[in-house]
Order: C-alpha cells, then structure tokens, then sequence
C-alpha cells in the first residue's frame, strides 16, 4: 500500500486573508463547498480574529453556518483568544487553532504580544476547548527566519512546540512564513522539534515564496512527517510578514505526491475546479 499523505486545507483561511479584494462570505462558502467534495479530511474557513486586523475574515461566522458540511470532514477556525474561541463555538466549529510565533518580532507584530504572554492566552483557549471535547491545533510561525529578527533558533521552534503540546495541541504546524525554508534548514529545524514531539505530530506549513516549498516536503517526508498545509490555488500569505505570499498550492503539491508514489486521497478534478474558483476569486487565470 502507497504511503499516506494528509493535505490540510488552509486556503479558505490563511489564503484568503492577505487579498486585497473584499470577497462576499457567498464566494467564500462556495469555494468550501467544493472543497468538502475533493477527499479533505480538514478544512481551515475561518478566523475570529477583529475585523479591524484582518478585514478579510469579516464573515467567518457567516461561512461556517453557511457552508454545507460533509461527514469526516473537519471544519477549522483560528481562534486568538476566548472571545474569537466563544464566537466559533457560538458557529459550530469542529476545531480551532492557536497561532504562536518562534520570534519575538514576529509574535510582536502578528498578536501584539510577546511569546510568553501568547502561550498564557492559549492556555485559557485549550483549557475551554478540553472541558468541551474541541481538538485544538497549534502553529508556530518563523520557525526557520523572521522578517523582523532574523534566523530563527531551531531550539526556540522546539521549545514553543513543546508549548504547546503540553497545553494540549493534538498537532502542530510548523509555518516557514515567509518561504526562507531550504532543505538544510528544515532538516536542522526539524531535528530540534523531532527532539520534543514525534513526526506523527507534526505537519510542515511551507510558503513556496522562494520555491522551496515541494523540496521542504520532501525532506520532511523523510524524517517522517505525514500532514502538510496547502492553499488550493496558492491562495495567501500573512498580512504581517512582509514577503510571505506564496502558500504551496494544493493541486500542484497533490500531484508532486502523486508522481512520487503517496497517496493524498484527494480527487485531482475536484481539487482543480476548487483551484479555479480561488484564482477567480484572486482575479488571475494562472495557478
């Protein structure tokens, strides 16, 4: 039997929030719904962030009820603190996520807090989600450079990692942000992580922004990862790192898997039609 690959959806989410065009919460169901068809077994559709920070994530309450849910798929928010973790609960969410940085400038900039007084805000969130059942994932962003401090310690990803494992994030994701990632240096990231969480754990969230993304993959692939996070059409980026456009995208990841014998699950047709529906909704033609 070929490997197992998991591709865990961010478009609809991470994506979308760095488009300059305000797209209608009916667009933003639409491009879930066809996702829900293509084998995803996670889907990330929303954040209850403020509007007033991320202006493209008005709505995710909207989207969440609007959406027309699968059975075995699971339906994502991004969750920063107890009120966005109320207002997703209030909308359904199946799970939320947590968004730490391994950079101080980074954390600084992103949740205007420094990485300690983020870790405590979390702890409040994973805490209400155990007592409800609520799986909560964590991502931890810079973990190989930020753009306002540099390389980043693969000792400090592994301890933010640990973080929040011990908090109670059944997964982590670990974000290249700005796509500064090389083969090398996910492998020397990812022996410092592999140290506190096991690769079962673990999922690899690489912008291909220097075109590094599939390479990251691979050698990710190899030191036993199983999940990675892609945005169909390469929708996205971070509205607080400059340069970080250029999520992987999900048809052209799913495919590189395909030729190198994984099996992703996902139905290539649907997956393209989903792709077309997010470059019109970016306003371009091309992948």
């Amino acid at each position: 039997m070929p490997t197992k690959i998991e591709l865990f959806e961010v478009g609809p989410r991470d994506g979308l929030q760095n488009e300059p065009r305000d797209i209608p919460v009916a667009e933003k169901i639409a491009l879930v719904d066809t996702l829900s068809k293509s084998g995803l077994r996670h889907i990330e559709c929303a954040s209850f962030v403020s509007p007033r920070w991320v202006p493209q994530m008005a709505g995710s309450a909207q989207v969440l009820v609007g959406i027309k849910r699968v059975e075995n798929v699971r339906y994502t928010a991004l969750t920063p603190n107890l009120r966005g973790f109320d207002d997703a609960l209030a909308a359904k969410v199946d799970e939320v996520a947590v968004f730490a940085s391994a950079s101080e400038g980074f954390s600084r900039a992103n949740l205007n807090a420094t990485i300690a007084q983020s870790l405590a805000r979390f702890r409040d969130i994973t805490s209400a989600a155990k007592a409800l059942n609520i799986p909560v994932r964590g991502y931890v962003s810079c973990i190989v450079s930020c753009p306002f401090d540099g390389p980043t310690d693969p000792a400090q990803v592994a301890y933010v990692v640990r973080q929040l494992r011990d908090m109670g994030c059944y997964a982590v994701s670990l974000g290249d942000t700005i796509g500064a990632g090389t083969p090398d240096s996910i492998q020397t990231m990812l022996g410092a992580v592999l140290d506190v969480a096991p690769a079962r754990d673990l999922a690899g969230h690489y912008h291909d922004t220097g075109g590094r993304a599939l390479a990251n993959i691979d050698v990710s692939i190899a030191l036993g990862l199983r999940v990675f996070d892609t945005s169909v059409g390469g929708l996205g980026g971070c509205p607080y790192a400059p340069g970080a456009s250029g999520n992987v995208a999900t048809e052209t990841t799913a495919r590189h898997l395909a030729a190198m014998g994984y099996d992703t699950g996902l139905d290539l047709p649907v997956i393209d039609a989903a792709a077309a529906q997010a470059r019109a909704m970016r306003g371009t033609s091309d992948v």
